[in-house]
């Protein structure tokens, strides 16, 4: 696990890491996906699926990854390891040191892994050691409940003072986008929030573009 130098270089500009709804039929989907990768700067995609056989999860993926990839993101799978190389996906995100240490032999050394469901500091140097990609703070568990924004505020800031990987901090709505960034994220997690106005899409990419960039210091 690699500790920041005494003397570390700036951490690069941080960017946007979306998080897509529950996807059950890609050709609608496709649309509002190619309007949020064409306005701003998207780094990842986290492609939710919605249940289904596996056949058709794996082609769901096929369908996606190209409009995600030619833009130069990744297409991360939500919790399916299993499905990142048959679908032609970049990596997973797994929830959880247990789902994460069982899927590494499946997504490494090729291809991205990454941990959220981080209930401590202890987990979160784990699944680092363990070898993974970046960590996630604050995305919502099982039943949509989000820690408290201090907390997520405070584990950002310790992390990103500590460690070299990068962190990902999830933020709820485009006004704790900023808030994020000061605490040191080096990529902001946004879930609903961007897609809830489908016919806004793009200027909501733009304005959470608008969010990610730190406030000039004072003169």
């Amino acid at each position: 696990m690699a500790l920041r130098p005494k003397n570390p270089a700036p951490r690069p500009a941080p960017r946007l890491y979306l998080m897509t709804p529950p996807v059950a039929d890609p050709s609608t989907f496709l649309d509002q996906l190619a309007s949020a990768l064409d306005a701003g700067d998207v780094a990842a995609v986290l492609l939710r699926l919605a249940e289904a056989d596996e056949r058709t999860l794996i082609n769901r993926v096929k369908a996606l990854a190209p409009a995600v990839q030619d833009k130069g993101a990744a297409l991360l799978l939500d919790g399916r390891a299993d499905l990142v190389a048959r679908g032609g996906a970049d990596g997973a995100h797994l929830s959880g040191i247990a789902s994460f240490t069982a899927a590494l032999e499946t997504l490494k050394p090729e291809r991205i892994a990454g941990t959220g469901g981080l209930a401590s500091r202890h987990d979160a140097m784990l699944a680092a050691e363990q070898g993974s990609d970046y960590v996630m703070f604050g995305e919502p568990d099982p039943t949509g409940k989000c820690p408290a924004f201090a907390a997520i505020e405070d584990r950002i800031g310790w992390w990103a003072e500590v460690f070299e990987i990068p962190c990902v901090g999830y933020s709820e709505s485009l006004e704790t986008i900023s808030p994020l960034v000061v605490a040191g994220a080096d990529f902001v997690a946004l879930g609903d929030a961007a897609w809830l106005e489908p016919d806004s899409i793009a200027e909501t990419i733009r304005e959470a573009g608008r969010h990610l960039r730190l406030p000039e210091p004072a003169t």
